[in-house]
């Protein structure tokens, strides 16, 4: 029996289990330096625990703490409970918009210490809350929910001299009626629609409710360069004939030629129809000329007869 095979396995075992034993040892290694430096890159902040409305005032059971890794740590983030929650009530902080469960309570989706939350909040800088009279047909059905963007058209004058002109465009509802979160997307008739405006805006918007009715117009999603429309008048709609281009009535001549007869039309322009008698004149021209010839042939070339040829002229009103 050979000993030396014996002594190959045992060694290649004893390398195996060494290898096995030192990369162990370094693994385990690498997790305790890592274990310490992975919670020092986390930062607990403050969640919302269960969905807070739109005003509601914040308090300690509407938050939960979560680990946060650092490097992607948003901005305005409570990591103190006392900051964002003090303790005397008359203090706390209200939504300024609606939290939902799992959501980071940000400094810019809540009030100060105290503060009243109301439509104010939502207004941009320089800008005004103004409300319009509406119903079912002028606010698009009842389609129009806070958050939308509309065009206002004015439509004003009576009878004939009855006008409409779209006097703002992309302007921002903030509120339908008393309700102003931008949650509901049920179609409700409302009686009043309020709009984020300018002060210059604000000016003709007042005017223009007294001046006649106003109507909203919802704009699309999708970016729209707004361009200036013209005013549409009631008249303009009242046309005495339609879009279609009258067709032009066209001259035709019948042409004989022994047994064969040919309908030939005459192509003029508009002007030349335009200044055209009521009689056409190759119907009182083209006889003369033919009876001046048949009257006096040698007058026209000195000894030599015309041919003369028989033509029919007819008006055909169809073509």
């Amino acid at each position: 029996m050979r000993i030396r095979p014996f002594i190959t396995t045992l060694f290649g075992i004893a390398i195996a289990s060494g290898s096995v034993y030192l990369a162990k040892d370094h693994i385990q290694f690498n997790t305790n330096a890592a274990g310490p430096s992975s919670d020092a890159d986390l930062v607990e902040i403050y969640v919302a625990r269960s969905e807070i409305a739109f005003g509601q005032t914040i308090e300690k059971h509407h938050v939960a703490v979560h680990s946060w890794p650092r490097e992607a740590l948003p901005a305005g983030v409570f990591t103190d409970i006392d900051v964002l929650v003090p303790e005397s009530r008359r203090q706390l902080r209200r939504a300024k918009g609606r939290f939902y469960p799992g959501e980071v309570m940000l400094l810019s989706k809540v009030s100060n210490f105290g503060e009243k939350v109301t439509l104010v909040q939502k207004l941009g800088e320089n800008t005004r809350a103004m409300a319009i009279e509406v119903d079912a047909v002028t606010a698009v059905g009842g389609f129009v929910t806070p958050g939308d963007w509309v065009d206002i058209v004015l439509t004003q004058g009576a009878k004939m001299e009855l006008r409409a002109v779209t006097i703002l465009q992309n302007i921002r509802v903030i509120g339908v009626d008393q309700q102003s979160e931008e949650l509901s997307d049920q179609p409700e008739v409302a009686r009043t629609i309020t709009v984020e405006v300018t002060p210059q805006q604000g000016q003709r918007l007042a005017l223009a409710q007294k001046a006649g009715t106003l109507s909203l117009t919802l704009r699309t999603l999708d970016g729209v360069e707004d361009a200036p429309m013209e005013m549409v008048r009631l008249r303009d709609l009242l046309q005495e004939e339609g879009p279609a281009e009258k067709a032009e009535i066209q001259p035709t001549v019948r042409v004989n030629r022994g047994t064969d007869s040919e309908v030939v039309t005459i192509q003029r322009t508009r002007r030349e129809a335009e200044g055209a008698t009521a009689v056409d004149p190759v119907s009182e021209t083209e006889p003369n000329n033919q009876a001046n010839a048949q009257d006096s042939p040698a007058d026209a070339v000195p000894g030599v007869r015309p041919k003369i040829r028989e033509i029919e002229v007819s008006q055909n009103s169809e073509q």
